[in-house]
């Protein structure tokens, strides 16, 4: 029985784990982006190979980097924890959701210095589809943190 208690506590720690590891990967994927886009602001005018740089390849490949896996990794916090509910796990969730919206707010803030070379669709509607992406993120975590246990009914008979 003491087994089966402390297999427990280590079932209930991973979705902490799980959760500590999305927000770090939010952040990540926060300053990948912005290391982009400071990029894009000051690629001296002489280097021809730097002027070679396409963003859209690099947008994609930070994606599949950092986002792609912190909402995989959120949505499996989410799963594990929605029948009761965690304060942590779901502060741990907004917080990688605020992040993210403020990382891609410094991303949006860049557009209008990036050279126009470098301008694509991607480049200019990125950080306000991620911005739209981090409302739900964050409305997860706000969820898991005012979900309480459902106490199941006692049979006396």
């Amino acid at each position: 029985m003491v087994y089966l208690s402390t297999k427990f506590v280590r079932i209930m720690a991973t979705e902490k784990w799980l959760a500590m590891v999305s927000m770090a990967l939010f952040v990540m994927f926060a300053g990948e982006m912005i290391s982009v886009y400071n990029f894009m602001t000051d690629i001296p005018e002489d280097d021809a190979f730097l002027r070679t740089f396409e963003p859209d390849s690099k947008l994609i490949q930070f994606i599949s980097i950092g986002f792609a896996p912190a909402g995989i990794l959120t949505a499996v916090a989410f799963i594990m924890s929605r029948q009761h509910g965690s304060k942590s796990v779901g502060g741990m969730i907004i917080v990688g959701g605020v992040i993210m919206l403020v990382g891609m707010y410094v991303c949006y803030s860049m557009i209008n210095k990036i050279d126009d070379q470098f301008i694509t669709n991607s480049v200019k509607y990125m950080p306000i589809l991620f911005m739209v992406l981090s409302i739900p993120v964050m409305g997860v975590g706000a969820y898991l943190s005012k979900h309480k246990k459902i106490r199941p009914k006692k049979e006396y008979f």
